[in-house]
C-alpha cells in the first residue's frame, strides 16, 4: 500500500488535493431517493399528457355522476306532468333544451323560480340531464363491476393452470379454446334472454330485486364468457416466471403452491393485469350499451346510456339531440378509457420501457 502511494505522490502533486469539509460529504452521501418499479411507471404515465388528460375526464364524468344526483331538483324516474291529485300536464312532454311547460312559464310570469331543463325532457316529461347524468353512472358501474369479475376469474383460472401445468393445464385451457369458439354476440344476447326470464322469478322479493334482472345478467354473462382474455394472459405470465429462481427457492423451502401463486407470481404480473383490466372497462361498458340499445339491458325505468340512445330512436327526426347528447358521453367515455388504458401499458409494460 506504502509502494502504491509512493507510487501516485510522484506522479500527482498531492499538495493539490484539499480534505473534504462536512459539507461536502453530507453533499457527496446524499444519494437519489430510492424508486419502485410502481413510482418509475407512474412517472412515466405522468408524463404522457392524453393520457392524464383522459384521466381526468375519466374521474370528472364519474364525480358528476355519482354527485350531481343527489343535489339535481329532478328525479330520473320522476313524470314531471303527473302530480298527485291533478290531470296530466301534457305541456312537460318533449321540452327542448331549456324550454319550460306552460305551468312552468306562469310560475315564473308568478315570480317564482323554475330550474331550467339543460337537455330537455323526453316524452314522458322527465327530465332528460338526470337520466343522462343517472344512464352514465349506471353504465360505469355495470363496466367497472364486471371488469372486476372478468379479473378475479381469469386471475384464478389462469394462475392455477399456469403453475400446474402438464394435463391440468392442457384441460383447462380446452375449456378456453372451447369458449373462445363460441359466438360472441350470439351466446351475449341468448343468454340475455334466457336469464332475463329466469332471474324475473327469483329475485321477485329479494334485496336483488332493486338493482333488476338484467343486470345480473350482464354481470352472469360477463362471467361465463369474458373472462378467457385474462385467463390466457395470466396463464402465459405464470407460465413465463414459475421456472425463475426465487420460485424454485420457495418451491424447494416447502412452500405450497397456493402461497407461490399469491406472494410471488401474481405481484409479478401486477402491471399487465392492471393494463389488461383498464382495457377491459370500455369492453363492457359498450357490451352493456348495445345489449341496452337492444332493450336487454337495465330495467326500466333505470335508465343506461345505451337505453336511452335506443329510447330516442321513435323521435330521431324530431329530437335528433336525444341520441347525440348519450352517444357523445358514450364515445367519450370508451375513448378516454381506451387512451388511458393505453397510457397504462406505455408506463407499466417493461418490455416497452427496456
Amino acid at each position: 500500500m506504502d509502494k502504491n502511494l509512493k507510487r501516485l505522490s510522484a506522479q500527482v502533486d498531492l499538495s493539490d488535493f484539499m480534505p473534504a469539509s462536512d459539507e461536502d460529504k453530507e453533499y457527496m452521501v446524499k444519494m437519489r431517493e430510492s424508486t419502485t418499479f410502481f413510482k418509475d411507471g407512474v412517472r412515466r404515465l405522468r408524463k404522457n399528457k392524453v393520457a392524464m388528460i383522459s384521466f381526468y375526464v375519466i374521474v370528472i364524468i364519474t364525480l358528476a355522476s355519482i354527485f350531481v344526483p343527489m343535489f339535481w331538483p329532478y328525479q330520473y324516474e320522476t313524470m314531471l306532468g303527473m302530480q298527485p291529485g291533478q290531470p296530466m300536464d301534457a305541456s312537460f312532454n318533449n321540452l327542448h333544451p331549456f324550454e319550460y311547460s306552460s305551468s312552468e312559464q306562469a310560475r315564473i310570469a308568478a315570480g317564482e323560480k323554475v330550474f331550467p331543463h339543460i337537455f330537455g325532457t323526453d316524452s314522458q316529461g322527465r327530465d332528460y340531464f338526470i337520466r343522462v347524468v343517472y344512464g352514465t353512472r349506471i353504465s360505469l358501474a355495470v363496466g367497472f363491476f364486471a371488469s372486476i369479475i372478468v379479473l378475479v376469474i381469469g386471475i384464478v383460472y389462469g394462475s392455477i393452470s399456469g403453475y400446474a401445468g402438464g394435463k391440468v393445464d392442457i384441460v383447462m385451457m380446452r375449456i378456453v379454446d372451447i369458449i373462445y369458439s363460441l359466438p360472441d354476440m350470439l351466446m351475449v344476447i341468448l343468454l340475455a334472454s334466457v336469464m332475463r326470464m329466469t332471474l324475473t322469478e327469483a329475485l321477485e322479493g329479494t334485496v336483488l330485486e332493486k338493482i333488476g334482472s338484467n343486470i345480473i345478467s350482464l354481470f352472469i354473462i360477463f362471467a361465463l364468457l369474458y373472462w378467457v382474455g385474462m385467463a390466457r394472459l395470466v396463464r402465459g405470465q405464470i407460465l413465463s416466471l414459475r421456472e425463475q429462481e426465487y420460485v424454485l427457492a420457495s418451491q424447494t423451502a416447502g412452500a405450497k403452491g397456493s402461497w407461490v401463486i399469491r406472494k410471488h407470481l401474481i405481484p409479478n404480473c401486477i402491471s399487465v393485469i392492471v393494463i389488461s383490466t383498464a382495457l377491459q372497462i370500455p369492453s363492457a361498458i359498450f357490451t352493456e350499451s348495445y345489449l341496452s340499445f337492444l332493450g336487454l339491458g337495465v330495467n326500466a325505468p333505470m335508465p343506461s346510456l345505451g337505453s336511452l340512445a335506443s329510447d330516442a330512436l321513435n323521435g330521431l327526426s324530431s329530437y335528433p339531440y336525444r341520441l347525440v347528447i348519450p352517444a357523445i358521453v358514450i364515445s367519450l367515455i370508451v375513448l378516454s378509457l381506451n387512451l388511458f388504458g393505453d397510457g397504462l401499458r406505455d408506463a407499466f409494460d417493461p418490455k416497452l420501457n427496456s
